[in-house]
Formats: C-alpha cells, sequence, structure tokens
C-alpha cells in the first residue's frame, strides 16, 4: 500500500447514497446545522436560522463574496455531434476548457452564433479561440452558460435558470469561480440583518475557486505540502478590521474552507498581512492556526483536502464521529447539504 493510500484511508467514511443532496434547503437557511464546542466536547443539533444563538455579541463571520461563473456550456461540433464544456480560465486570449469528449485540434465548435477553434491540448485540457474578444466571456457565460456542479450532484430536480441562482450565494459580487463557496449557501440577507442586530461583524474577503478543490489527492502534494493555487484578495480596509479584532480578543469566524484558505495565507505572525495573491497552502492536521477561532463548513466528501482542513481544526477522530452522528441523524451531505459550526 502505498503512503498517498494509507493516509487516505484514515480520512474515510462510508454513507448511505440517499444521503448526498441533489437540492439546497429551501429557505437557504432551513438547512441543518451541527454546532460542537471544542472545549466542552458537547454537540447541538439545530437549524441554519439558529445560527445566531451560537455566536457571541462582537464574534466576526467573515464570508467569500466570490462569484460562480455559469462555466458549462454546450457546444455543436463540426461533425454536428454535441460537447459538454466546461470553461476554466482564459489564457493568451483563449478559453481553457475541459470537455466531455474528444476535441480535434485545428476545428471549429459553435455556441449561441460564436464560434471557438480548438487552437491546442494539454494534457486533460483544451484550448478554444473565442470569435469574439475575450474580455467578452463573463457575459457570454451569464447568457448561456449553466452553473457547474459537482460531479457528485446526480439528477437535480432543479431547472437550468433555478440551478444558477440557487449555486450561488445570496451576496456573491466578484466574479471568478468555478464551483461556490458552498458554506456560504446557507446565508439570506434576512439571517445577516438578524446576526448584525445580534452584534455580529460581517466582513467578506475573496478566494476564486477552481476546480483543484475536486481534485483527488497526489504524492505529490503530501510530499510538497501543497495543493492547487487559487488567487484570493482581502480589502486593506477589512485586513485593519480583522487585525483589530483579532488583537482585542474577538473571535473570528470563517464561513467554508476558502476562507479559512485566505485568512491562514494572508496571516503572516499574527495579523494579516498578505492581503493578495495566489495561494497554495495545504492545511492538514499539524497546521497551526494563525487567524481562525471558529469554523462553520458543510460536510465533504471521504478522503478529501477539505475533510483534511477540517481535521486539522477539529481532530479527524472527532470530526469522523461527528459525520457518523449526522448521517445517522439524516443529515444531507456535500455542496448542497447541511452544515455544521465548530467553536
Amino acid at each position: 500500500m502505498s503512503d498517498l493510500e494509507r493516509i487516505l484511508r484514515r480520512y474515510d467514511f462510508r454513507y448511505p447514497p440517499e444521503a448526498v443532496a441533489n437540492r439546497p434547503a429551501s429557505p437557504r437557511d432551513n438547512a441543518r446545522l451541527l454546532v460542537h464546542d471544542r472545549a466542552t466536547g458537547r454537540t447541538a443539533f439545530a437549524r441554519f436560522r439558529d445560527l445566531p444563538k451560537f455566536l457571541p455579541p462582537g464574534a466576526v463571520l467573515v464570508l467569500n463574496e466570490t462569484k460562480v461563473l455559469p462555466a458549462r456550456i454546450e457546444m455543436r461540433k463540426e461533425t454536428g455531434g454535441k460537447a459538454r464544456l466546461l470553461y476554466v480560465s482564459a489564457e493568451r486570449g483563449r478559453w481553457k476548457v475541459m470537455a466531455d469528449r474528444r476535441l480535434a485540434v485545428g476545428s471549429t465548435l459553435t455556441a449561441a452564433k460564436a464560434r471557438f477553434r480548438v487552437a491546442g491540448q494539454d494534457e486533460k485540457y483544451y484550448f478554444l479561440r473565442p470569435s469574439f474578444p475575450i474580455a467578452g466571456t463573463p457575459a457570454f457565460l451569464e447568457r448561456n452558460g449553466e452553473a457547474p456542479l459537482p460531479p457528485y450532484i446526480k439528477n437535480s430536480p432543479l431547472g437550468r435558470r433555478e440551478l444558477k441562482a440557487r449555486y450561488q450565494t445570496v451576496f456573491a459580487r466578484r466574479r471568478g469561480s468555478v464551483a461556490a463557496p458552498t458554506a456560504s449557501l446557507h446565508f439570506t440577507r434576512r439571517l445577516l440583518r438578524r446576526l448584525r442586530a445580534a452584534g455580529v461583524a460581517v466582513k467578506f474577503v475573496t478566494l476564486h475557486v477552481n476546480l483543484g478543490t475536486f481534485a483527488p489527492l497526489t504524492e505529490r502534494n503530501l510530499k510538497e505540502g501543497r495543493l492547487h493555487a487559487e488567487t484570493y484578495e482581502i480589502a486593506p480596509a477589512t485586513a485593519r478590521f480583522l487585525n483589530a479584532a483579532k488583537r482585542s480578543g474577538r473571535p473570528i469566524v470563517a464561513v467554508g474552507t476558502t476562507v479559512v484558505r485566505t485568512l491562514e495565507s494572508a496571516a503572516v505572525g499574527p495579523e494579516l498581512s498578505c492581503l493578495r495573491g495566489r495561494t497554495d497552502i495545504f492545511i492538514r492536521e499539524g497546521h497551526r492556526f494563525r487567524f481562525v477561532d471558529r469554523l462553520i463548513t458543510n460536510f465533504h466528501v471521504p478522503r478529501s483536502s477539505l475533510l483534511m482542513l477540517v481535521s486539522a481544526f477539529t481532530g479527524r477522530g472527532r470530526v469522523l464521529r461527528l459525520y457518523r452522528q449526522a448521517i445517522g441523524r439524516g443529515f444531507k451531505l456535500f455542496s448542497f447539504g447541511d452544515s455544521m459550526l465548530i467553536c
């Protein structure tokens, strides 16, 4: 057995297929919430709308305001057949995409009256040169793309338009992700108002989620202690507020693993100072958290770097016990699933 397999087995767990959520709770804050206190070992079960009861006045809630691009799009090949593509990024005037079938380099694809020449291939990616200026990509995707749901969400009953709206946070503002910061999907504008009224500060950072969040771990990840790179940014005013809050002892509550990666990457010593860039931080057991005090997160897939991050915050054995409790109580898992608050 390889070292990689030996480690991954430590983060494995079983779940029934029906535990995977194929649609979000409605309303959003009706999702179930597991609350675990690390100091006392006590666990409570509630609804996400009850979150204000579990955060003390003065707590600072940090959310990721990235906006998901509707990055999945269907195109027609010259042969008349169809190909489903996933837009990944724009590089040197070309689209970098993944395709569900082989594309011939030099051929042309069409979608919504636009043409895309297959300009090259690199391992699992293709490079397409669109017939419109590359700056028009976001607008093209907004008009014609679909929500890029994770591969484990099968047969969602939601229609295309509803999926595009529901696989997006209510505060999404800065376009650039190909996957949602799913822990934030449970928030409603009303819940955010209630949290502020209860004395909880709400602040925003940005980390653009890329496909690496779904990628299986590799031997190279373990050897180098690095993951896929994602871009992040914290506004200077936000950093000043968060640093002052941290110095005064106010608990910093990260909403989702993307916010954890952002804050822990930006923290040099006890304060946030590296406010923008690319992070490939691999947070696993042994990581010394410099900035995050509490964590709101969904239930993650087995054998993943995301589960490792939560285990670093809480302890692997404890996390797996909490997962077993949640599954036994009928909690829903993964991107559209229920949530947990670790205090």
